[in-house]
Protein backbone atom coordinates (compact mmCIF):
# COMPACT_ATOMS: atom_id res chain seq x y z
CA UNK A 1 0.00 0.00 0.00
CA UNK A 2 2.86 2.52 0.79
CA UNK A 3 4.62 1.84 -2.64
CA UNK A 4 1.30 2.78 -4.53
CA UNK A 5 1.30 5.44 -2.12
CA UNK A 6 4.83 6.91 -3.45
CA UNK A 7 4.35 6.10 -6.93
CA UNK A 8 1.28 8.05 -7.17
CA UNK A 9 3.00 10.91 -5.44
CA UNK A 10 5.83 10.48 -7.97
CA UNK A 11 3.40 10.32 -11.06
CA UNK A 12 1.88 13.48 -9.53
CA UNK A 13 4.90 15.46 -9.37
CA UNK A 14 6.06 14.09 -13.27
CA UNK A 15 2.68 15.42 -14.57
CA UNK A 16 3.08 18.86 -13.27
CA UNK A 17 6.75 19.29 -14.25
CA UNK A 18 5.59 18.16 -17.42
CA UNK A 19 3.23 20.23 -17.87
CA UNK A 20 5.32 23.60 -16.25
CA UNK A 21 7.74 22.78 -19.27
CA UNK A 22 4.82 22.66 -21.73
CA UNK A 23 3.74 25.55 -20.74
CA UNK A 24 6.85 27.51 -20.70
CA UNK A 25 8.08 26.23 -24.13
CA UNK A 26 4.85 27.08 -25.42
CA UNK A 27 5.13 30.64 -24.12
CA UNK A 28 8.34 30.67 -25.91
CA UNK A 29 9.14 32.08 -29.42
CA UNK A 30 9.50 29.84 -32.42
CA UNK A 31 13.19 29.84 -32.94
CA UNK A 32 14.00 27.71 -30.04
CA UNK A 33 12.71 25.00 -31.59
CA UNK A 34 15.71 22.56 -30.24
CA UNK A 35 15.31 23.41 -26.62
CA UNK A 36 11.38 22.49 -27.04
CA UNK A 37 12.08 19.26 -28.66
CA UNK A 38 14.93 18.18 -25.91
CA UNK A 39 12.37 19.23 -23.46
CA UNK A 40 9.54 16.90 -25.16
CA UNK A 41 12.20 14.07 -24.88
CA UNK A 42 12.95 14.10 -21.31
CA UNK A 43 9.04 14.64 -20.84
CA UNK A 44 9.51 11.01 -22.85
CA UNK A 45 11.84 9.27 -20.64
CA UNK A 46 10.42 10.52 -17.46
CA UNK A 47 7.31 8.86 -18.75
CA UNK A 48 8.71 5.79 -19.47
CA UNK A 49 10.62 5.48 -16.38
CA UNK A 50 7.32 6.01 -14.19
CA UNK A 51 5.19 3.26 -16.46
CA UNK A 52 8.19 0.54 -16.05
CA UNK A 53 8.37 1.99 -12.39
CA UNK A 54 4.53 1.49 -12.32
CA UNK A 55 4.58 -1.86 -14.10
CA UNK A 56 7.21 -3.21 -11.28
CA UNK A 57 5.37 -1.85 -8.84
CA UNK A 58 2.24 -3.56 -9.91
CA UNK A 59 3.15 -6.73 -10.50
CA UNK A 60 4.88 -6.61 -6.53
CA UNK A 61 1.08 -6.03 -5.42
CA UNK A 62 -0.57 -8.64 -7.04
CA UNK A 63 2.21 -11.02 -6.14
CA UNK A 64 1.60 -9.78 -2.15
CA UNK A 65 -2.11 -9.86 -2.86
CA UNK A 66 -2.29 -13.86 -4.06
CA UNK A 67 0.12 -14.57 -1.05
CA UNK A 68 -2.40 -12.88 1.20
CA UNK A 69 -5.60 -14.70 -0.58
CA UNK A 70 -4.00 -17.87 -0.03
CA UNK A 71 -3.40 -17.18 3.46
CA UNK A 72 -7.04 -15.98 3.99
CA UNK A 73 -8.00 -19.56 2.38
CA UNK A 74 -6.17 -21.57 4.09
CA UNK A 75 -7.63 -20.09 7.95
CA UNK A 76 -10.98 -20.17 6.09
CA UNK A 77 -10.67 -24.03 5.83
CA UNK A 78 -9.51 -24.42 9.21
CA UNK A 79 -12.09 -22.51 10.27
CA UNK A 80 -15.04 -24.28 8.60
CA UNK A 81 -13.35 -27.52 9.57
CA UNK A 82 -13.29 -26.59 13.71
CA UNK A 83 -16.77 -25.56 12.97
CA UNK A 84 -17.97 -28.90 11.19
CA UNK A 85 -16.34 -30.74 14.52
CA UNK A 86 -18.05 -28.44 17.00
CA UNK A 87 -21.51 -28.26 15.44
CA UNK A 88 -20.97 -32.40 14.65
CA UNK A 89 -20.23 -32.63 18.19
CA UNK A 90 -23.34 -30.35 19.87
CA UNK A 91 -25.31 -32.18 17.41
CA UNK A 92 -24.63 -35.92 18.51
CA UNK A 93 -25.02 -34.52 22.41
CA UNK A 94 -28.15 -32.81 21.42
CA UNK A 95 -29.39 -36.41 19.96
CA UNK A 96 -28.31 -38.52 22.83
CA UNK A 97 -30.17 -35.98 24.87
CA UNK A 98 -33.21 -36.40 22.70
CA UNK A 99 -33.27 -39.94 22.63
CA UNK A 100 -32.87 -40.46 26.60
CA UNK A 101 -36.12 -37.75 26.66
CA UNK A 102 -38.12 -39.95 24.34
CA UNK A 103 -37.00 -42.82 26.20
CA UNK A 104 -38.43 -41.26 29.52
CA UNK A 105 -41.54 -40.36 27.91
CA UNK A 106 -42.16 -43.65 26.64
CA UNK A 107 -41.62 -45.38 29.96
CA UNK A 108 -44.04 -43.04 31.44
CA UNK A 109 -46.67 -43.22 28.69
CA UNK A 110 -46.42 -47.09 28.99
CA UNK A 111 -46.64 -46.88 32.75
CA UNK A 112 -50.11 -45.23 32.24
CA UNK A 113 -51.37 -46.95 29.35
CA UNK A 114 -50.81 -50.37 31.29
CA UNK A 115 -52.58 -48.59 34.33
CA UNK A 116 -55.64 -47.29 32.22
CA UNK A 117 -55.24 -51.18 30.76
CA UNK A 118 -56.02 -52.58 34.24
CA UNK A 119 -58.28 -50.10 35.03
CA UNK A 120 -60.49 -50.45 32.20
CA UNK A 121 -60.55 -53.94 31.89
CA UNK A 122 -61.60 -54.00 35.26
CA UNK A 123 -64.63 -51.89 34.32
CA UNK A 124 -65.83 -54.18 31.90
CA UNK A 125 -65.61 -57.07 33.58
CA UNK A 126 -68.52 -55.62 35.87
CA UNK A 127 -70.05 -54.50 32.65
CA UNK A 128 -69.84 -58.10 31.24
CA UNK A 129 -71.07 -59.60 34.83
CA UNK A 130 -73.89 -57.18 34.75
CA UNK A 131 -74.25 -57.61 30.83
CA UNK A 132 -74.18 -61.37 31.38
CA UNK A 133 -76.47 -61.58 34.22
CA UNK A 134 -79.48 -59.56 32.36
CA UNK A 135 -79.07 -61.13 28.97
CA UNK A 136 -79.35 -64.59 30.87
CA UNK A 137 -82.44 -63.87 32.45
CA UNK A 138 -83.91 -62.00 29.60
CA UNK A 139 -82.49 -64.93 27.54
CA UNK A 140 -84.09 -67.65 30.04
CA UNK A 141 -88.12 -65.98 29.86
CA UNK A 142 -87.75 -65.22 26.22
CA UNK A 143 -86.80 -68.83 25.31
CA UNK A 144 -89.31 -70.22 27.72
CA UNK A 145 -91.93 -67.94 25.90
CA UNK A 146 -90.96 -68.80 22.61
CA UNK A 147 -91.14 -72.65 23.38
CA UNK A 148 -94.37 -72.30 24.23
CA UNK A 149 -95.42 -70.53 21.88
CA UNK A 150 -93.47 -73.05 19.27
CA UNK A 151 -95.17 -75.89 20.92
CA UNK A 152 -98.83 -74.12 20.33
CA UNK A 153 -97.98 -73.44 16.86
CA UNK A 154 -96.76 -77.46 16.49
CA UNK A 155 -100.07 -78.54 17.64
CA UNK A 156 -101.90 -76.11 15.67
CA UNK A 157 -100.14 -77.36 12.88
CA UNK A 158 -100.74 -80.58 13.77
CA UNK A 159 -104.74 -79.75 13.81
CA UNK A 160 -104.10 -78.04 10.60
CA UNK A 161 -102.73 -81.20 9.00
CA UNK A 162 -105.33 -82.68 9.68
CA UNK A 163 -108.16 -80.64 8.70
CA UNK A 164 -106.36 -80.13 5.40
CA UNK A 165 -106.40 -84.24 4.86
CA UNK A 166 -110.26 -83.89 5.38
CA UNK A 167 -110.48 -81.06 3.03
CA UNK A 168 -108.40 -82.90 0.56
CA UNK A 169 -111.07 -85.89 0.63
CA UNK A 170 -113.52 -83.61 -0.47
CA UNK A 171 -111.72 -81.81 -3.22
CA UNK A 172 -113.50 -84.35 -5.78
CA UNK A 173 -116.76 -83.95 -4.55
CA UNK A 174 -116.63 -80.10 -4.76
CA UNK A 175 -115.51 -80.40 -8.11
CA UNK A 176 -118.14 -82.70 -9.13
CA UNK A 177 -120.39 -80.03 -7.55
CA UNK A 178 -118.95 -77.15 -9.32
CA UNK A 179 -119.60 -78.56 -12.57
CA UNK A 180 -124.04 -77.55 -12.27
CA UNK A 181 -124.40 -73.95 -12.73
CA UNK A 182 -127.05 -73.60 -9.95
CA UNK A 183 -124.40 -75.52 -7.33
CA UNK A 184 -121.88 -72.43 -8.64
CA UNK A 185 -124.34 -69.88 -7.78
CA UNK A 186 -124.98 -71.45 -4.21
CA UNK A 187 -121.05 -72.21 -3.61
CA UNK A 188 -120.67 -68.08 -4.23
CA UNK A 189 -123.52 -67.68 -1.79
CA UNK A 190 -122.48 -69.85 1.28
CA UNK A 191 -118.98 -68.17 0.87
CA UNK A 192 -120.64 -64.95 0.91
CA UNK A 193 -122.62 -65.94 3.73
CA UNK A 194 -119.60 -67.16 5.61
CA UNK A 195 -118.06 -64.00 5.46
CA UNK A 196 -120.93 -62.03 6.55
CA UNK A 197 -121.25 -64.00 9.79
CA UNK A 198 -117.50 -63.71 10.46
CA UNK A 199 -118.13 -60.22 10.54
CA UNK A 200 -121.19 -58.75 10.93
CA UNK A 201 -124.16 -59.71 13.40
CA UNK A 202 -127.52 -61.64 12.46
CA UNK A 203 -129.57 -58.14 12.29
CA UNK A 204 -127.03 -56.08 10.54
CA UNK A 205 -127.75 -57.98 7.14
CA UNK A 206 -130.39 -60.12 5.85
CA UNK A 207 -130.83 -62.76 2.94
CA UNK A 208 -133.12 -62.61 -0.06
CA UNK A 209 -134.23 -59.15 0.45
CA UNK A 210 -136.37 -57.33 -2.52
CA UNK A 211 -134.10 -54.04 -2.56
CA UNK A 212 -136.07 -52.06 -5.37
CA UNK A 213 -139.70 -52.45 -4.67
CA UNK A 214 -142.31 -53.64 -6.98
CA UNK A 215 -139.70 -55.44 -8.93
CA UNK A 216 -139.71 -58.25 -7.36
CA UNK A 217 -136.15 -59.31 -7.65
CA UNK A 218 -134.29 -60.42 -4.78
CA UNK A 219 -130.55 -59.90 -3.90
CA UNK A 220 -128.74 -62.89 -2.41
CA UNK A 221 -127.55 -60.42 0.40
CA UNK A 222 -128.49 -56.93 1.32
CA UNK A 223 -126.21 -54.77 4.76
CA UNK A 224 -128.64 -53.15 6.67
CA UNK A 225 -127.85 -49.20 7.36
CA UNK A 226 -130.15 -47.32 9.45
CA UNK A 227 -132.71 -45.32 7.92
CA UNK A 228 -132.47 -41.56 8.34
CA UNK A 229 -136.70 -41.51 7.49
CA UNK A 230 -139.17 -40.85 9.54
CA UNK A 231 -140.87 -44.47 9.67
CA UNK A 232 -137.45 -46.17 10.08
CA UNK A 233 -137.15 -47.90 6.98
CA UNK A 234 -133.83 -49.29 6.84
CA UNK A 235 -131.15 -48.46 3.67
CA UNK A 236 -130.22 -52.06 1.98
CA UNK A 237 -126.64 -52.10 0.39
CA UNK A 238 -127.14 -55.15 -2.41
CA UNK A 239 -124.21 -57.74 -2.57
CA UNK A 240 -125.01 -60.53 -4.88
CA UNK A 241 -122.07 -63.33 -5.70
CA UNK A 242 -121.52 -64.64 -8.70
CA UNK A 243 -119.18 -67.11 -10.38
CA UNK A 244 -118.48 -67.31 -14.12
CA UNK A 245 -116.41 -70.82 -13.88
CA UNK A 246 -116.67 -71.39 -17.86
CA UNK A 247 -114.72 -68.24 -18.74
CA UNK A 248 -112.45 -68.53 -15.96
CA UNK A 249 -111.37 -72.12 -16.79
CA UNK A 250 -111.12 -70.75 -20.69
CA UNK A 251 -108.72 -68.57 -19.53
CA UNK A 252 -106.30 -70.49 -16.52
CA UNK A 253 -106.42 -73.05 -19.47
CA UNK A 254 -104.84 -71.05 -21.82
CA UNK A 255 -102.26 -69.56 -19.53
CA UNK A 256 -101.35 -72.96 -18.77
CA UNK A 257 -100.68 -73.64 -22.66
CA UNK A 258 -99.03 -70.34 -23.00
CA UNK A 259 -101.14 -69.37 -26.01
CA UNK A 260 -101.44 -65.65 -25.92
CA UNK A 261 -104.22 -65.23 -28.62
CA UNK A 262 -106.58 -67.73 -26.58
CA UNK A 263 -105.79 -65.90 -23.24
CA UNK A 264 -106.90 -62.73 -25.04
CA UNK A 265 -110.07 -64.16 -26.46
CA UNK A 266 -111.10 -65.84 -23.19
CA UNK A 267 -109.74 -62.32 -21.45
CA UNK A 268 -112.25 -60.79 -22.99
CA UNK A 269 -115.20 -63.16 -23.03
CA UNK A 270 -114.51 -62.96 -18.93
CA UNK A 271 -114.33 -59.18 -18.88
CA UNK A 272 -117.71 -59.42 -20.94
CA UNK A 273 -119.45 -61.27 -18.67
CA UNK A 274 -118.24 -59.52 -15.91
CA UNK A 275 -119.88 -56.07 -17.33
CA UNK A 276 -123.20 -57.97 -18.22
CA UNK A 277 -123.39 -59.16 -14.35
CA UNK A 278 -122.77 -55.58 -13.51
CA UNK A 279 -125.49 -54.39 -15.58
CA UNK A 280 -127.82 -56.77 -14.31
CA UNK A 281 -127.72 -55.74 -10.52
CA UNK A 282 -127.78 -52.10 -11.25
CA UNK A 283 -130.99 -52.64 -12.91
CA UNK A 284 -132.39 -55.36 -10.71
CA UNK A 285 -131.41 -53.79 -6.98
CA UNK A 286 -130.19 -50.77 -7.38
CA UNK A 287 -133.29 -47.68 -5.90
CA UNK A 288 -131.65 -44.88 -4.20
CA UNK A 289 -133.04 -43.89 -1.53
CA UNK A 290 -134.02 -47.75 -0.93
CA UNK A 291 -130.67 -48.83 -0.96
CA UNK A 292 -127.48 -47.18 -1.34
CA UNK A 293 -126.07 -45.61 -4.29
CA UNK A 294 -123.89 -48.63 -5.23
CA UNK A 295 -123.84 -51.78 -5.19
CA UNK A 296 -121.10 -54.92 -4.58
CA UNK A 297 -120.63 -57.72 -7.16
CA UNK A 298 -118.71 -60.93 -5.64
CA UNK A 299 -116.17 -62.96 -6.75
CA UNK A 300 -116.12 -65.88 -4.32
CA UNK A 301 -112.37 -66.79 -5.54
CA UNK A 302 -108.97 -64.49 -4.87
CA UNK A 303 -107.64 -65.56 -8.62
CA UNK A 304 -110.79 -64.68 -10.37
CA UNK A 305 -110.62 -61.55 -8.46
CA UNK A 306 -107.08 -60.99 -9.69
CA UNK A 307 -107.67 -61.51 -13.33
CA UNK A 308 -110.51 -59.13 -13.79
CA UNK A 309 -108.40 -57.06 -12.08
CA UNK A 310 -105.93 -57.25 -14.92
CA UNK A 311 -108.24 -55.88 -17.11
CA UNK A 312 -107.03 -51.81 -18.01
CA UNK A 313 -109.94 -49.84 -16.91
CA UNK A 314 -112.64 -52.67 -16.00
CA UNK A 315 -113.61 -51.73 -12.64
CA UNK A 316 -113.44 -48.24 -13.15
CA UNK A 317 -116.07 -48.30 -16.18
CA UNK A 318 -118.21 -51.01 -14.26
CA UNK A 319 -117.84 -48.03 -11.14
CA UNK A 320 -118.69 -45.30 -13.46
CA UNK A 321 -121.24 -46.62 -15.76
CA UNK A 322 -123.03 -49.22 -13.50
CA UNK A 323 -122.11 -47.76 -9.81
CA UNK A 324 -120.97 -51.48 -9.38
CA UNK A 325 -117.59 -52.01 -7.26
CA UNK A 326 -115.80 -55.82 -7.30
CA UNK A 327 -115.01 -57.23 -4.49
CA UNK A 328 -112.91 -60.76 -4.21
CA UNK A 329 -112.90 -62.72 -0.73
CA UNK A 330 -110.12 -60.54 0.86
CA UNK A 331 -111.63 -57.13 -0.35
CA UNK A 332 -114.84 -58.13 0.72
CA UNK A 333 -113.60 -59.22 3.80
CA UNK A 334 -111.67 -55.52 4.46
CA UNK A 335 -115.30 -53.60 3.03
CA UNK A 336 -117.11 -55.51 6.18
CA UNK A 337 -114.64 -54.86 8.72
CA UNK A 338 -114.82 -51.11 7.92
CA UNK A 339 -118.71 -51.65 8.05
CA UNK A 340 -118.81 -53.25 11.22
CA UNK A 341 -116.08 -49.79 12.44
CA UNK A 342 -118.83 -47.95 11.69
CA UNK A 343 -121.48 -49.90 13.50
CA UNK A 344 -119.94 -49.84 16.57
CA UNK A 345 -119.32 -46.54 16.10
CA UNK A 346 -123.08 -45.92 15.98
CA UNK A 347 -123.53 -48.15 19.10
CA UNK A 348 -121.30 -46.25 20.86
CA UNK A 349 -123.02 -42.78 20.27
CA UNK A 350 -126.00 -44.64 21.10
CA UNK A 351 -124.28 -46.12 24.64
CA UNK A 352 -122.17 -43.66 25.99
CA UNK A 353 -121.65 -45.91 29.20
CA UNK A 354 -119.83 -48.57 26.99
CA UNK A 355 -117.76 -45.19 25.85
CA UNK A 356 -116.43 -44.51 29.96
CA UNK A 357 -116.01 -48.40 30.60
CA UNK A 358 -113.47 -48.97 27.97
CA UNK A 359 -112.17 -45.72 28.53
CA UNK A 360 -111.92 -46.76 32.23
CA UNK A 361 -110.14 -49.71 31.01
CA UNK A 362 -107.58 -47.90 29.00
CA UNK A 363 -106.93 -45.45 31.34
CA UNK A 364 -105.72 -48.89 34.22
CA UNK A 365 -103.84 -49.87 31.18
CA UNK A 366 -101.97 -46.98 30.85
CA UNK A 367 -101.09 -46.65 34.68
CA UNK A 368 -99.97 -49.85 34.06
CA UNK A 369 -97.86 -48.76 30.80
CA UNK A 370 -96.31 -46.08 32.89
CA UNK A 371 -94.89 -48.40 35.58
CA UNK A 372 -93.49 -50.12 32.71
CA UNK A 373 -91.69 -46.87 30.98
CA UNK A 374 -90.46 -45.98 34.50
CA UNK A 375 -88.56 -49.60 34.97
CA UNK A 376 -87.20 -49.41 31.46
CA UNK A 377 -85.61 -45.71 31.77
CA UNK A 378 -83.84 -46.86 34.65
CA UNK A 379 -82.63 -50.03 33.29
CA UNK A 380 -81.45 -47.78 30.48
CA UNK A 381 -79.78 -45.07 32.65
CA UNK A 382 -77.73 -47.61 34.35
CA UNK A 383 -76.62 -48.99 31.43
CA UNK A 384 -76.13 -45.25 29.91
CA UNK A 385 -73.61 -44.38 33.28
CA UNK A 386 -71.66 -47.37 32.60
CA UNK A 387 -71.17 -46.33 29.02
CA UNK A 388 -70.28 -42.86 30.26
CA UNK A 389 -67.28 -44.40 32.87
CA UNK A 390 -66.05 -46.40 29.43
CA UNK A 391 -66.41 -43.47 27.43
CA UNK A 392 -64.25 -41.29 29.66
CA UNK A 393 -61.41 -43.69 29.75
CA UNK A 394 -61.41 -43.76 25.64
CA UNK A 395 -61.31 -39.97 25.80
CA UNK A 396 -58.52 -39.99 27.79
CA UNK A 397 -56.63 -42.48 26.08
CA UNK A 398 -57.33 -40.84 22.80
CA UNK A 399 -56.11 -37.02 24.16
CA UNK A 400 -52.68 -38.60 25.48
CA UNK A 401 -52.17 -40.90 22.10
CA UNK A 402 -52.13 -37.67 20.04
CA UNK A 403 -49.40 -35.56 21.07
CA UNK A 404 -47.27 -38.85 22.15
CA UNK A 405 -44.37 -37.01 19.47
CA UNK A 406 -44.82 -33.69 20.32
CA UNK A 407 -44.87 -33.09 24.45
CA UNK A 408 -41.91 -33.02 26.32
CA UNK A 409 -41.83 -35.02 29.45
CA UNK A 410 -42.78 -32.49 32.00
CA UNK A 411 -46.54 -32.16 30.08
CA UNK A 412 -47.05 -35.54 29.02
CA UNK A 413 -46.98 -36.48 33.03
CA UNK A 414 -49.17 -33.68 33.30
CA UNK A 415 -52.11 -34.87 30.69
CA UNK A 416 -51.49 -37.89 32.11
CA UNK A 417 -50.86 -38.40 35.99
CA UNK A 418 -50.49 -41.44 38.41
CA UNK A 419 -54.43 -42.53 39.61
CA UNK A 420 -53.30 -43.84 42.96
CA UNK A 421 -56.85 -44.44 43.92
CA UNK A 422 -58.69 -45.17 40.52
CA UNK A 423 -61.61 -42.67 40.26
CA UNK A 424 -62.48 -41.68 37.08
CA UNK A 425 -60.06 -38.34 35.19
CA UNK A 426 -63.11 -35.38 35.05
CA UNK A 427 -63.51 -34.34 31.41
Amino acid sequence: MDNWIVLALALVLALASFALLVVLVLRKPPAQDSLRIELLAASERIERELRREIGESSRGNRAELAQSLSAFQETLVLMQKSLAETLTLQLQSLGESNARRMSEVRATLEGQLNLLQQSNAAKLDEMRMTVDEKLQSTLEARLGESFRQVAERLEQVHQGLGQMHNLAQGVGDLQRVLTNVKTRGIFGEVQLEALLEQVLTGDQYARQVETKPGSNQRVDFAVRFPGRSDGGAPVWLPIDAKFPREDYERLVDAHERVDAAAAEAAARALEARIRTEARTICESYLAPPHTTDFAILFLPIESLYAEVLRRPGLMDRIQRDHRVTLAGPTTLLAMLNSLQMGFRTLALEQQASEVWKVLGAVKTEFERYGEWVVKIREQVQRASETLDKAETRTRQMRRALKVVEALPEAEAQALLPAEENGDEPEV
